[in-house]
């Protein structure tokens, strides 16, 4: 005969938990330092009241417990917010039980002020205490022999099929008492003697019960039944740098790069790279991401602009790897050597910056592999070995790698080639166009290499299909490029902002880029410096990741005709920048960049994915967006809020007004903040309503720190 542990939904159902990857294949992610959102739906029949309980336990076993009070009115998803501290696989669940005491209160409240059952209501509230103070110090054994038995039918034995949603009893053996728990037991005893004590009149005796010692020493020691428990979910941690900093990209080969008197060039090198990476630090970046630094293709060579045409002496696309001197496992001999290499990894770690290593899994054409493995590569029926395409672009200087002929020696090789640059010091790695590549291969490889090493961080270069970005990021990219470059106005960021830090952040870690050698968009090659600067704005703020590529401080923003790249692209020449005559003349917003990541520093709310709520105004350009972290989450032990007004149109100036909800600002409605602006320094008085004014070509955007207002 079937039983009630013959059902999935529980006893009462707790369903749609998040976070959590669709199907649970993979573990849901996030950081050391993140604040998690836990949700779930729990509900019961009837009206009787419920309490939810999340139960997080880190990778060393440590338990948290946290209340999931409901979110909304009616819709019965309950939330708690949690710290993860701790790197590794943590598990956690959610128990849902019947809440007697708030059942009884609610009842208790209408049923003696109307003098309906009064003295009922007060002897089932005064069991419920003594039940409370004996779950929280027991009281001897004659005095637990004459407590109250608790309420609800007895449980059928579990089931195999399904124990991870059984219906359990709460704690039979009590662990040894400590003060506090004693002190809240003789609160609950001695509110159950008045309660019960029918020589006092029945209203003063509610009163008593409602006494502020006594509701706390319930709410810490509130009694549960009828406790189900979902099932077991996992979220993987990992170090904070996997989905928090700040990226920028250079080319070694420009910096220190020098033009000679006949034309050619005299390459730059690690050592003369190095010296760029204090002016990087400056700017407040956590990551200098080096494209690919391995030797590059002589057969059909690109010349500058993408040309069919080189010249002695060019140098060639770094992405198309391989010639004689080597393949993934080389350095480009113009560069230096390994130890060069190393070097400079050791330089960057010096002044706090981490190296971001390029892994561009493409060949070209005179590359070892292509002797060695003809059989990674596509041969066509005409004998030829096929180029890679991404019509109407055409790479006659690359062969895509086939993965489908030999996919244990292409797997062993990538793994090697791995360990070789990870035994250089790299932690971290850009990866060129992964979607090019099959899923399973990405999963293999990522969770090979952090078995073996534990902290490396594979960054996801797909500027595709949404289906197969987010498939990256559930099988182990850590982060990914996104849609931001091309998400400009108004309803376009808010949307998207929205996108980014819903239900997708349980796996998908978004990374701003605000322009790559490969990306210039219209937006920025015809605002000028509102454009730059309200971009790089939204970008450092929104969310925990953003980029930058050598030259954005500088405002590169000539495309070559008919491309949304820039013209003379680094990509297929040296470029060689004056820095120090820029900072001179004023020509650079390097000091405007630094402050964004200084403020990035200082305030952990930036730092938080899940933290973004966006707000209105009037304009239907002027984006207005929040992010806040609780006080107990900070080491002040006060709120972090950040609130972001941004004119996006930058040709002109903006007048408007800002409309916020002050309850996602941790405010009451009505309430008034201090409205500092980080950029500026300026402080206003604002509320729910705010008038703002924003000249593109003064300054684009508030980054407001909202401060309780003075007394």
């Amino acid at each position: 005969m079937a039983t009630q542990m013959d059902v999935l939904s529980g006893r009462i159902p707790v369903l749609d938990l998040a976070p959590q990857q669709p199907g649970d294949r993979f573990p849901a992610k996030a950081v050391v330092g993140d604040v998690v959102p836990f949700s779930a739906v729990a509900f019961r029949e009837g009206h009787d009241r419920i309490g939810v309980t999340l139960v997080l336990r880190s990778p060393s076993g440590k338990e948290q417990r946290h209340s999931m009070p409901p979110v909304g009115d009616g819709f019965d998803r309950h939330r708690a917010l949690a710290q993860v501290d701790e790197q590794g696989e943590w598990t956690w669940h959610v128990e849902a039980w019947a809440d007697e005491w708030a059942t009884w209160h609610h009842n208790a409240e209408i049923k003696i002020a109307a003098d309906i059952d009064a003295e009922l209501m007060a002897t089932i509230g005064a069991q419920l205490l003594v039940r409370a103070a004996d779950e929280t110090a027991p009281a001897p054994a004659s005095a637990q022999a004459a407590a109250p038995a608790r309420s609800g039918a007895p449980k059928p034995a579990r089931s195999a099929s399904t124990a991870a949603r059984s219906t359990a009893p709460a704690a039979s053996a009590a662990p040894a008492v400590d003060p506090a728990a004693a002190d809240d037991a003789a609160t609950l005893r001695r509110a159950a003697e008045r309660l019960a004590d029918r020589s006092t009149p029945v209203l003063e005796r509610w009163a008593a019960v409602n006494a502020p010692d006594v509701l706390a020493a319930v709410d810490r020691r509130r009694p549960r039944s009828l406790v189900t428990a979902s099932e077991t979910l996992r979220l993987r941690v990992e170090r904070t740098r996997a989905a928090v900093g700040a990226w920028y990209e250079l080319f070694p080969r420009s910096e220190g790069a020098v033009r000679n008197d006949d034309g050619t060039w005299t390459s730059g090198t690690f050592r003369t790279a190095a010296e760029r990476l204090p002016a990087v630090k400056e700017m407040g970046f956590d990551v200098v991401y080096l494209p690919p630094v391995h030797p590059i293709g002589e057969v059909n060579r690109k010349g500058p602009n993408n040309t069919l045409t080189p010249q002695p002496g060019d140098p060639g696309s770094p992405w198309a790897i391989g010639s004689k001197h080597g393949g993934h496992d080389t350095i480009h001999p113009d560069l230096g050597t390994v130890a060069d290499f190393r070097a400079f990894v050791g330089r960057a770690g010096e002044l706090g910056l981490e190296v971001a290593m390029d892994l561009a899994l493409q060949a070209a054409p005179d590359h070892p592999w292509v002797t060695e493995h003809p059989e990674w590569f596509t041969t066509l029926p005409d004998g030829t070995i096929a180029f890679a395409e991404n019509p109407p672009k055409k790479y006659q200087d690359i062969y895509p790698v086939n993965f489908d002929n030999d996919p244990e020696g292409i797997v062993a090789e990538v793994l090697r080639i791995l360990d070789q640059w990870i035994g250089c010091g790299v932690r971290i790695f850009r990866v060129d166009n992964p979607h090019t590549k099959p899923l399973w291969f990405w999963e293999l490889v990522i969770r090979e290499t952090n078995a073996r090493h534990g902290d490396i961080v594979f960054l996801a270069e797909a500027f595709t299909r949404p289906a197969m970005m987010q498939a990256l990021g559930k099988v182990g990219f850590q982060q990914s490029y996104t849609y931001f470059a091309w998400r400009n106005t108004k309803a376009e960021l808010e949307e998207y902002l929205r996108e980014v830090t819903g239900p997708q952040a349980a796996w998908f870690k978004p990374a701003f880029w605000v322009n790559t050698p490969d990306i210039l968009t219209e937006y920025l090659q015809f605002g000028g410096v509102p454009a730059f600067k309200v971009r790089a704005a939204i970008a450092a703020t929104a969310v925990p990741t953003w980029g930058m590529y050598a030259g954005y401080e500088l405002i590169e923003d000539v495309a070559r005709p008919g491309a949304e790249e820039a013209i003379d692209n680094e990509k297929y020449e040296y470029k060689a920048r004056d820095w120090e005559r820029a900072a001179r003349n004023g020509t650079t917003i390097a000091p405007y960049i630094a402050r964004l990541n200084e403020i990035r520093a200082q305030h952990p709310a930036i730092r938080q994915l899940w933290a973004l709520d966006v707000h209105w105004s009037d304009d239907d350009s002027v984006l207005v967006y929040s992010k806040r972290v609780e006080g107990r989450f900070t080491e002040s032990g006060e709120d972090d809020v950040i609130l972001v007004v941004a004119n996006v149109d930058p040709h002109s100036a903006r007048e408007t007004t800002v409309h916020l909800d002050l309850t996602k600002l941790g405010l009451q409605p009505g309430e008034q903040f201090e409205a500092h602006d980080l950029i500026t320094g300026q402080t206003w008085t604002w509320s729910d309503h705010d008038f703002v004014r924003l000249d593109a070509f003064v300054e684009p955007a508030h980054i407001i720190h909202v401060r309780k207002a003075s007394a």
